[in-house]
């Protein structure tokens, strides 16, 4: 999966946010491509949901000039039902039907009209890679998007969950192409409920802080870009430097200007002399070390190795555990629960959230301090008071107190409540003051206050914020103090900046999830031995998963024991066919095996009266290479004859198949010359060369064979996810083009897999697993173990751990998990890749005898369907129940029927019960 091509998407003038209150009923005529609209259910309103109540989606239809549109489902239960219920329709493809969304429409745009229209894609096959509908989602708390790594209906949704549909593109991390909106913009109003009696925002003009200017005149107060001086002084002002850190970082996403700062600060010298001035193994000056561990946060460096200390670990070391008033009184300690030398509560509040946001639990009793601290009116006093002492709130003390509590949870009323202060503090002119009792506004209270009601939710008011500081900013880019004085501030600009880029405390330090990373590959690849004409036996006794389990659990779940659906009625042929290759792999379950072949070779149909030539395009001006080359392989290797399988001479076609030169008026068909025709990916093309070989078509294959090997990177060894569109390099495709060049016996095609095994090899995480598209990827582990075993005896290690990774995916019921860490429960598609890769045996290779076995009759078709029996729930090993069925997050071993299936689309199952993301291969992923 892949594509490193950002989406260019141009959101018109005027978008804006819609809420869904109704829903419209669009239908579209089932056409000879089956194209199938699913309609929208009864939306709820959006003001319905809220943090804690149901869910919202938002689709973003900027690229056609129109809004982003949001939808509520008060009692949701999958991000499919949550599209739908919130009034949207879909349409699939006439390829892989309604289970692969392909357009969306909503009555709040274009009067409902599906998005793209059938002039920009025609959704017979699966969309480019650079233009179809990503998928991403944030869970109740987080702030950024993830692009998710299940299908919308093998998502289950918890409330307070926020999807978003995006049309363009994204890369195999889903770093690119993100929603332009982050997830509070579109997350139900006022987040929590507000207390009754809240004053609604201020009715002011809109307005945006000039964020590049204020970062600009930030950049100028430093000195060689590191560090704040005060005028007249030598020595630097840490304090200052790190809100400029702060800013920054918040401005571009922690890149180099904010990265600079964290270096100078990271030297030992610099962090002892802020935080530590009592000495190194004294107890730290806890706002200085707070404030050194959120800047290493922000710019994605380690809290806990910075300047020579573990700022997060010394400051749970010294947490107080009595106050003054103790018999042997620790200095620096007022009361339990304080961090040493704090005293004042942004010191505490810095703390809290640094912790919280280094993965580190912070003591409760800090936590509860700073919950005590609230006064009479809801807001909290800038110091750290005791019990009788006068409590005099300020606002932009509130701000980072509920802020902190909000990310530490289990505070809810003491957060509403200093909401409620905040927004009754708020003058009509959209400013705060900078204390409770002073009237002039000021923009450094406003940028603080205005960041954290963002965060809460409360976007009206947070707008009002920045509308007030629009107006005030200087003409050089800066802030002053308060309203009406004309000498610009560097803690006011700051904090303008923070807020105007939408940004917060908590937001700016929270670490995006990364894949682990991988080992070092060798330096030399180690030399394989020329393959043979004996398939391998696959996995050595007792390593690795149960795979006669596994055999039954893919047998136990085919429709009638002959394929599965990817939505009622409708045959998913490619994931049907990854089921094969793993039975036959195994060897457990032959008579199964036999009845799938039967059906696919012998005429069978599904629900819909399609059958496997219906998928391949055999015979029509959309046939795939990767289509026809997935089931030539299938029917070689069962002993079928691939040049009369299912009525089609498919040797014949895929030699007819093999482009003369780019097409670039149609850019899907062919890349250039020696590619398949729709072979969007390695994967396709591999299992194009695979089946032409194995026919002994070595001849009629050297150009698509040239292409190939054409795209192996030279200096890694590995290959890309895509063809015709930029992709970084994949384990999938590189262990499949290996075994396709493994069956050439020359020199050169060798030192060629040579170079590809040692990539691979590289690529294993510590844990045995290997990084795919849906995180430490049980599909890429398997196939990993498939293009390893090109040579087992070199990489005897490297697969035994791979091997233990799959155990431990293994559920009970023999089924496997997606990834690691993911949603857990059995997924068919993942399944059937971990149980054909553990054995080990290349598809090049993979060879079956069905002598012995009785030919069963093949089931009529039906136009109603039995309810498909491939729904799967999990178990005590799986964890919660996972409604996976055959789509998965990932196709195993397909080829990308376009260069989206790779990426990462939406593949969702219409209506019943499993919806996933084809974001692999389709070809002999399921959705080729």
């Amino acid at each position: 999966m892949g594509t490193e091509q950002k989406a260019k998407r141009g959101a018109g003038a005027g978008r804006r946010l819609l809420s869904l209150l109704t829903a419209s009923l669009v239908t579209l005529g089932a056409g000879a491509v089956f194209l199938t609209t699913a309609p929208p259910a009864e939306a709820d309103p959006v003001d319905r949901c809220t943090r804690t109540t149901g869910a919202i989606v938002a689709v973003d239809f900027g690229r056609w000039g129109g809004p982003v549109v949001r939808g509520c489902d008060t009692t949701p239960t999958t991000g499919y039902e949550l599209l739908h219920s919130a009034g949207f329709t879909t349409t699939g493809t006439g390829h892989d039907g309604p289970a692969f969304l392909c357009r969306i429409g909503n009555k709040a745009f274009a009067k409902g009209r599906e998005h793209p229209t059938p002039a920009e894609e025609d959704c017979v096959l699966t969309p480019q890679a650079t233009a179809y509908w990503s998928y991403w989602i944030a869970s109740p708390g987080q702030r950024k998007w993830t692009y998710s790594p299940l299908g919308a209906m093998s998502r289950t949704l918890k409330p307070g969950d926020v999807d978003a549909w995006v049309f363009g593109a994204t890369d195999i991390g889903g770093t690119k192409g993100r929603p332009s909106f982050t997830p509070d913009e579109v997350r139900a109003e006022g987040g929590d409920p507000p207390a009754p009696g809240d004053p609604a925002p201020p009715n002011v003009p809109p307005g945006t802080v000039d964020v590049s200017a204020a970062t600009r005149w930030l950049a100028d107060r430093l000195t060689n870009g590191q560090r704040v001086v005060d005028e007249g002084a030598t020595d630097p002002n840490y304090l200052a430097t790190t809100e400029v850190a702060y800013a920054l970082a918040a401005a571009d996403g922690g890149g180099p200007a904010a990265r600079r700062i964290a270096d100078f600060l990271g030297r030992p010298e610099h962090t002892g002399a802020y935080a530590y001035p009592a000495g190194k193994d004294q107890a730290p000056d806890a706002t200085a070390a707070a404030r050194l561990a959120l800047v290493a946060e922000a710019t994605g460096k380690d809290p806990r190795a910075f300047g020579g200390h573990d700022l997060l670990g010394d400051l749970v070391a010294n947490v107080c555990h009595s106050g003054a008033d103790a018999p042997q009184p620790v200095p620096g300690c007022a009361t339990r629960g304080d961090f040493r030398t704090t005293g004042q509560t942004e010191g505490q509040v810095l703390a809290v959230i640094a912790l919280l946001s280094g993965g580190v639990t912070p003591p409760a009793e800090s936590v509860t301090r700073l919950a005590q601290l609230q006064c009479d009116d809801g807001g909290f006093p800038s110091f750290l008071i005791l019990d009788g002492q006068v409590c005099e709130s300020e606002p932009h003390t509130t701000a980072l107190v509920a802020l902190a509590l909000q990310r530490a949870g289990g505070h809810l009323p003491v957060v509403t409540r200093a909401r409620s202060s905040l927004k009754k503090a708020q003058f009509p002119t959209g400013a705060w003051a900078a204390t409770s009792y002073s009237s002039p506004a000021s923009a450094y209270a406003t940028g603080w206050v205005a960041q954290t009601l963002r965060a809460l939710g409360d976007r009206g008011h947070a707008d009002a914020g920045l509308s007030w500081l629009s107006r005030q900013q200087l003409p050089g880019g800066s802030f002053s103090f308060e309203e009406g004085t004309p000498d610009p501030l560097l803690h006011a600009t700051t904090a303008a900046v923070v807020a105007g880029a939408k940004s917060d405390l908590v937001t700016l330090t929270t670490k995006e999830p990364e894949p682990p990373t991988p080992t070092t590959p060798p330096t030399t690849p180690p030399t394989t031995t020329p393959p043979t004409t004996t398939p391998p036996t696959g996995p050595p006794a007792g390593e690795g998963p149960d795979l006669k389990k596994g055999s039954a659990y893919l047998a136990g779940r085919l429709v009638q024991g002959r394929y599965y659906e990817s939505s009622r009625g409708f045959a998913e042929y490619g994931l049907t066919i990854d089921a094969a290759y793993a039975l036959a792999a195994t060897g457990h379950d032959n008579t199964t095996l036999r009845n799938v072949v039967d059906f696919l070779d012998k005429g069978g149909k599904d629900g819909t009266g399609r059958g496997v030539h219906d998928w391949t395009k055999a015979g029509t001006k959309y046939a795939g290479g990767g289509f026809i080359g997935k089931a030539a392989v299938l029917a070689e290797a069962v002993g079928r004859d691939p040049r009369n399988f299912g009525g089609r001479d498919l040797i014949s076609a895929l030699a007819g198949g093999v482009c003369p030169a780019a097409t670039p008026k149609e850019p899907r068909k062919c890349a250039a010359r020696g590619n398949y025709t729709y072979a969007t990916s390695v994967f396709s093309q591999s299992l194009g060369v695979i089946a032409q070989v194995r026919a002994g078509e070595t001849a009629a294959a050297a150009e698509p064979i040239a292409y190939l090997k054409s795209l192996q990177d030279p200096a890694t060894g590995a290959w890309p996810s895509l063809i015709g569109e930029k992709s970084g390099p994949e384990v999938d495709s590189t262990a499949m083009a290996a075994m396709a060049v493994d069956l050439l016996p020359d020199a050169a095609s060798q030192a060629a897999v040579d170079k590809a095994l040692a990539w691979l090899a590289g690529r294993q995480l510590a844990d045995g697993g290997f990084p795919g598209a849906s995180g430490n990827s049980v599909n890429s582990a398997a196939l990993a173990i498939q293009g390893l075993s090109l040579d087992a005896e070199t990489y005897a290690v490297p697969l035994a751990k791979a091997r233990k990774f799959l155990l431990s995916q293994q559920n009970k019921d023999g089924g496997f998990n997606v990834a690691k860490g993911g949603q857990p429960g059995s997924d068919v598609r993942a399944s059937a890749q971990a149980v054909g890769g553990a054995t080990g045996i290349s598809f090049g290779v993979l060879t079956r005898d069905l002598s012995g076995t009785t030919a069963q009759p093949v089931p009529a078709p039906t136009g109603t369907p039995s309810a498909p029996a491939i729904v799967t729930t999990g178990d005590e090993a799986g964890g919660s129940a996972s409604a996976s069925g055959p789509g998965g997050s990932l196709a195993s071993t397909g080829s990308r029927a376009t260069g989206l299936a790779a990426t990462a689309v939406a593949l969702v199952l219409a209506g019943w019960g499993t919806v996933h993301i084809a974001r692999r291969r389709e070809t002999t992923g399921g959705q080729a």
